[in-house]
């Protein structure tokens, strides 16, 4: 059990920098976090060896997400802080700070099965297989939600930097 507190403990960081990018709101997040670490502490019996933790824990925490989901009806928001600059202690530059709500606007628009595939694989980066085990998708579905999910990345993306360029005479 103290070696798998210990292998736990190490996912902590990734956790909650997933669970932020997919929530939009620290505070959320780290609740998610706590729930999450909760129930996986309370049934480390069931962590089967022959999978990983991090891979176990990724999924409990999507899991939670998506019964939260289901038990509330889902509202916009954006993070105030970008996600990680937190923990480094150094803002980034004003340009940077557009650039990174902007994506986590982007971010928010695409659907949750799309945004988890593309946070887990580009932030976390999981393999497809893993991606495939916690999301309990085919690994085809997860590769089809991905394509999916930076295709309409870039379009949303392109959207907002047309629509924020404005013709002035």
């Amino acid at each position: 059990m103290v070696e798998q507190i210990s292998l736990i403990t190490e996912q902590i960081p990734h956790l909650r920098r997933y669970a932020a990018a997919l929530l939009a709101d620290r505070d959320n997040a780290d609740d998610l976090v706590q729930e999450c670490l909760a129930r996986a502490i309370s049934r480390h019996h069931l962590w089967k060896p022959t999978g990983t933790v991090r891979t176990w824990l990724f999924t409990i925490l999507h899991n939670l997400h998506v019964n939260q989901i289901r038990d509330q009806k889902r509202k916009p928001e954006f993070l105030s802080d970008p996600v990680g600059y937190e923990q480094h202690g150094e803002l980034p530059r004003q340009e940077n700070r557009l650039e990174v709500r902007d994506l986590q606007r982007a971010l928010q628009k695409l659907p949750d099965d799309q945004r988890a595939v593309l946070l887990l694989v580009g932030l976390e980066g999981h393999s497809y297989a893993e991606v495939a085990l916690i999301v309990d998708a085919p690994i085809g579905t997860v590769m089809s939600r991905l394509a999916r999910a930076r295709d309409g990345l870039r379009k949303i993306m392109a959207s907002q930097s047309a629509t924020d360029l404005k013709v002035v005479k």
